[in-house]
């Protein structure tokens, strides 16, 4: 019985399949190419005679419901590569033929023997392997909604041509349509893009280059508040921050395993002064090593735990590119804990309880995923089968005995090993794998790492990989999200504005501000020409935690007692207290990270 999850996704494709025979009606000259299920829905690209607009969407929506509503079957059957080659160059669907000449020299035949699966729903025959529903009729036509129109490269390769992609999404219930349609209106009023935008967060320019943001004052400060959080509960067991460089030798990489797995996703160096094969690094695991391996380590000197914030780069592709969660260059709040067998669980339990307190401070849920290997695919991996068997059940030893509830996750292992990650939920109750901690036997037998045990022989090292909140970058994008921008007064860029009610009362703002500059609360003031009201609705449409409006009854306090007029951002309501009173309780939220 396919289970929830699998049930979404066959429904999800199945729509899709309408879809294509719904844009075949309208454009009988289409050519249709891969149509898949996604995470929360489904996409098709095709390649069209003119170029869609937001208005075809419902038409096309009304063709889905009428092949909904024919009850049409999803046949499936299996025919030859010839046979598959003659309906779809009968048709003309040049992307499919393209995508049958790939599975050809997949399999490493000319067509011989080879069979592929189609399904026919209608008059609409796909090349797919399925499953399906049992018919169209099966599709709740009043839960569908086609929700946008892109472009997209053929195979995701931008050397290819560009198709246009349609996206939707369906539900059993029209209700979780709704709830979807909702919930999707919100995220777009949050989105980190935007928001980083109107709150002056960070920028992008051409003449830079895509996936690499620029941060303004405002965005650096909370990317580095970020940081400083991470670098404070590492310290708080242990990690001591290292750094290394952004340059590295290919065979640093051949060792470690990357060249050989991950070299597609690196950036090439190139000098102009050696024939050596340099790379941009990717991750920081490899250096950390060489930190370990620079003298002989004694037992009693480990547990080993380094921490590093430097830069790392990735070739994603230009349409992988998201904001600030997918990026070519970010950091990371990574570190490794190099351990005796015997300290694996301690070092565990000591890294799961920062990341929770990290959870907690930025009030966000989480459940506990654990990710295994998955033996289908072996190649994806390092190492024996036998070694990655001991890893994952060392780690779900951890997890039973820490009473902590868990679900598997198969294939969602590190190349080197298995690993515990916490899947955090955002404000709108959207998943993001965060935080992780992995177990890693493999990399410390590469690089040849060695301590002393207490009977003077070389022992291997376990390498432990975390990550409290993973890159500063992009949990920065989802937390502007989390918090539609609204900051906790501690991350606030700007924790304090300063509103003089006139001219008149400037020197008196200057004088707060100093106070407040001192005591290292970050305030500005705003003195422009505009009214009143107007500055104190920008300040609460900059989201900014505390408005400060001095005026005449403000400046007639005494030196000793300076007051001002609180005014909160989520409240209407103004109080008037001594300067100093504010300043104990904002230094107190700040503190407390509030």
């Amino acid at each position: 019985m396919p289970d929830k999850k699998n049930k979404s996704e066959i429904l999800r494709h199945s729509t899709a399949h309408v879809l294509a025979a719904a844009v075949l009606e309208m454009f009988p000259e289409a050519k249709f190419g891969m149509g898949p299920a996604t995470e929360d829905g489904f996409f098709y690209d095709f390649e069209l005679p003119r170029t869609l607009i937001p208005e075809d969407l419902p038409l096309l929506e009304e063709k889905m419901k009428k092949i909904i509503k024919a009850d049409y079957k999803f046949e499936r059957a299996e025919i030859s590569i010839k046979e598959a080659t003659e309906h779809f160059q009968k048709l003309g669907q040049t992307l499919k033929m393209e995508i049958i000449k790939d599975l050809e020299k997949e399999k490493g035949v000319a067509g011989c023997g080879l069979r592929v699966a189609i399904y026919k729903s209608g008059t609409f025959v796909d090349l797919c392997s399925g499953p399906h529903l049992e018919s169209t009729g099966k599709i709740n036509a009043d839960a569908i909604k086609l929700t946008r129109i892109s472009g997209a490269y053929w195979k995701g390769d931008e050397k290819n041509q560009q198709l246009q992609r349609i996206y939707g999404v369906v539900f059993t219930q029209e209700k979780e349509l709704q709830e979807y349609l909702t919930q999707k209106e919100e995220a777009e009023k949050r989105d980190h893009r935007k928001l980083g935008k109107e709150l002056d967060l960070f920028i992008f320019s051409d003449l830079v280059g895509p996936g690499l943001p620029i941060y303004t004052p405002k965005g650096a400060t909370i990317r580095r508040e970020i940081i400083n959080y991470s670098n404070e509960l590492q310290r708080g067991i242990g990690y001591q921050e290292v750094h290394t460089p952004n340059i590295n030798k290919a065979e640093l990489f051949k060792v470690s395993g990357h060249y050989e797995k991950f070299k597609d996703d690196m950036l090439k160096v190139i000098s102009n002064y050696t024939a050596e094969e340099y790379f941009l690094k990717p991750m920081n695991c490899p250096q950390h090593t060489q930190i370990f391996a620079s003298k002989m380590r004694s037992y009693k000197d480990l547990p080993i735990r380094i921490a590093d914030f430097a830069n790392l780069y990735r070739d994603e592709k230009p349409g992988e590119l998201l904001g600030l969660t997918r990026l070519r260059c970010f950091c990371q709040d990574d570190g490794h804990s190099f351990c005796r067998e015997d300290q694996i669980k301690t070092e565990f339990a000591s890294i799961l309880g920062i990341i929770k307190q990290a959870m907690k401070t930025y009030n966000m849920e989480y459940t506990i995923r654990l990710s295994l290997w998955d033996p289908e695919t072996p190649e994806k991996y390092l190492g024996d089968p036998s070694v990655w068997e001991n890893s994952q059940k060392l780690l779900e030893e951890i997890l039973v005995e820490n009473k902590i509830e868990y679900t598997r996750g198969v294939g969602e292992a590190a190349m080197y090993g298995p690993k515990m990650d916490l899947i955090s939920k955002d404000s709108l109750g959207r998943e993001w794998q965060i935080s992780t901690i992995q177990l890693d036997l493999i990399m410390p037998t590469r690089f040849e790492l060695s301590y002393i045990d207490e009977e003077g022989k070389k022992r291997t090292p376990i390498m432990i990989h975390r990550a409290i909140t993973g890159s500063p970058e992009r949990f920065m994008g989802i937390l502007i999200e989390h918090y539609a921008g609204a900051f906790p007064v501690w991350l606030s860029p700007v924790q304090a504005m300063i509103i003089p009610v006139g001219e008149k009362f400037e020197k008196y703002a200057e004088k707060v501000n100093a106070v407040l500059q001192e005591k290292n609360i970050r305030s500005e003031i705003n003195s422009n020409s505009e009214s009143l009201g107007k500055r104190i609705r920008e300040a609460e449409k900059q989201k900014i935690p505390y408005m400060l409006i001095v005026g005449e009854k403000e400046e007639a306090s005494v030196e000793a007692s300076m007051k001002v007029s609180i005014r909160h951002r989520d409240d209407k309501k103004q109080e008037t207290m001594p300067l100093q009173d504010f300043v104990k309780k904002i230094t107190k939220e700040i503190q407390e990270k509030k």
